[in-house]
């Protein structure tokens, strides 16, 4: 007999399978092998010590500070921790619980329906002089010819901006913005690249938004994430969809001392917000795509967090957007110039697909997509 200890199965279902398990057993015991943790704040002291008792009682564990069995304080933060069975068991059991123990199993329900979307690769064009990577800068035919190889390359989505939002960048005219813009859409409308491919606006100026979606344009990429009735109006005349990025202040200020008490609980309450607003004018959440906002008013820290929490966000229902392509938390970490950046922006995008963003905005398509590809490999 031998025996060797099992790295991490990804796909559960599939090695069950594989291994020849009965099928009426296979989603029961996958259930079982998926490990899963949440974090949680300012959980009422009373309600602490039931849901402690509810885990231990089905073999879950809730670790919690000391004094909790006391009530020293009035409320805890504590880490639930389980497999998929306890914890849809304890969504469950929950419900019947007082001390805001329903509102939690509420809450715990949305993270077990989560939708699973495939991974896409979002390239980035710049219709400006200013972007921060030199490489990614692209005007009128160049642009368009670098638009098809992006696609050949293996990007199903291209992102075309025509205004920095690099930190300290200078804002543009509106008028301006359209002028630097019109030749390319004109160019991806007269030569129909739209059916090849689903072509995003990096921008938040509504003529501009609306001339890019009149020319086949489907994705409205708002970095602001102030969900501005006129873009959300217009994402449903056009039915287009629409990415809500975070960013604490703006782009002339964002990296001046950013600041949050939990950035990952601060981000999700910015999401459910906006997405209470889009749905309210009739957005559905399939037309909604999130973005966390990588060094968008983030330290490293803040960024790193957000990174290693990514799964959160996916409990929204939409789809999650990774934009860490080149930036500069990779120099933070180890000094690094921009041009270099590449071996830190797969590891850093390859993480947070498998912590569950399913789009990846990158300026280096081919070797996105070679890295993808070994991943999903890697997971079956």
């Amino acid at each position: 007999m031998n025996i060797y200890k099992l790295g991490e199965i990804t796909d559960k279902e599939a090695a069950l399978n594989k291994l020849g398990v009965e099928s009426g057993g296979i989603s029961i015991m996958a259930k079982k092998m998926e490990l899963m943790y949440f974090y949680i704040k300012d959980l009422k002291a009373p309600a602490a010590n039931i849901l402690k008792q509810d885990a231990l009682s089905i073999g879950a564990e809730l670790a919690v500070p000391g004094g909790v069995i006391l009530c020293d304080k009035p409320t805890y933060d504590c880490i639930l921790i389980g497999t998929k069975k306890h914890i849809e068991i304890l969504s469950r059991k929950e419900l019947a619980q007082p001390f805001g123990l329903k509102a939690l199993a509420g809450e715990l329900k949305k993270f077990l329906s989560s939708n699973s979307f495939p991974t896409r690769i979002m390239g980035i064009i710049n219709a400006n002089d200013d972007s921060f990577f030199e490489g990614s800068r692209f005007v009128a035919g160049d642009a368009v010819t670098q638009c098809e190889k992006m696609i050949a390359d293996g990007a199903s989505i291209i992102d075309i901006g025509a205004v920095s939002s690099r930190p300290g960048a200078k804002e543009v005219s509106g008028e301006e913005e359209l002028e630097r813009i019109k030749p390319i859409c004109d160019a991806i409308h007269d030569q129909k690249l739209y059916e090849k491919a689903l072509f995003s606006i990096d921008s938040y100026t509504p003529s501009v938004v609306e001339y890019s979606l009149r020319s086949g344009f489907g994705l409205i990429n708002d970095i602001t994430g102030a969900a501005d009735e006129k873009i959300i109006e217009l994402a449903l005349q056009y039915n287009a969809k629409l990415c809500i990025m975070h960013m604490q202040g703006t782009p002339v200020s964002m990296q001046k001392d950013p600041h949050y008490e939990d950035v990952t609980a601060e981000v999700s309450t910015f999401f459910e917000d906006r997405i209470a607003k889009c749905e309210a004018m009739g957005l559905s959440r399939e037309q909604i795509i999130l973005d966390v906002g990588i060094g968008f008013g983030k330290s490293l820290e803040h960024n790193l967090a957000l990174l290693k929490n990514m799964n959160h966000f996916t409990h929204f229902g939409c789809e999650v957007l990774i934009g860490a392509s080149r930036k500069s938390m990779i120099s933070k970490i180890i000094p690094t110039p921009t041009e270099e950046r590449l071996p830190g922006t797969l590891i850093l995008h390859l993480k947070a697909v498998e912590n569950g963003a399913s789009i990846v905005r990158c300026h280096d398509v081919a070797e996105h997509k070679q890295a993808l590809a070994v991943q999903e490999a890697l997971r079956s």
